[in-house]
């Protein structure tokens, strides 16, 4: 009943943080464009600042497994979405987990060393040093992070927001007889 990619695997959680985030858009779909930059004292203030957190944060760690540099925030390509609605962000998150998931198959050693700068305009730069499996860990808990505070605020809005648990959509459950 189970396949090869299942199990504690970077591409099998990131498959459930997936089908948890189809939930959280189904929530934030029918929002208002007033609900969806509403201010709230917690976190990054609003859910469009959140969701385009979580959708820079994947792009950002996708493009660390793949060696590549990554560019300064303004210049990511969810910077623009954040003066639209929702609307406009999934399809462009669409094609962002896509390539996430292809980077995650084809990585074969998580223990790899990978080691990048993190240039600050008002602070010397940063040099960063983990592995391959700190960067998938890291993007993983990222989401999670800010998707409770995005689900705190939609509760705010009055939308009963909750169980993303990943056993919800991972785990295969099968109703016995009474």
């Amino acid at each position: 009943m189970t396949t090869a990619e299942e199990g504690f695997t970077p591409l099998h959680l990131h498959d459930g943080l997936v089908k948890a985030r189809a939930k959280l858009f189904e929530w934030i779909r029918p929002l208002s464009l007033e609900q969806y930059t509403q201010e709230f004292p917690l976190g990054l203030k609003t859910l469009r600042a959140t969701m385009i957190e979580i959708a820079s944060g994947e792009w950002v760690y996708t493009r660390r497994l793949q060696g590549e540099d990554v560019l300064p925030p303004p210049r990511r390509p969810f910077a623009a979405l954040a003066q639209t609605g929702f609307g406009p962000l999934e399809p462009v998150w669409q094609e962002e987990t896509e390539r996430t998931v292809r980077t995650l198959r084809e990585i074969s050693d998580w223990s790899k060393p990978v080691e990048y700068l993190i240039r600050r305009t008002d602070q010397p730069a940063l040099r960063v040093q983990t592995t391959t499996g700190g960067i998938a860990a890291q993007m993983l808990f990222h989401e999670v992070h800010h998707r409770a505070q995005a689900m705190a605020m939609l509760r705010q809005l009055g939308i009963a927001a909750q169980n993303l648990d990943f056993s919800v959509f991972m785990f295969h459950r099968t109703e016995l007889p009474a």
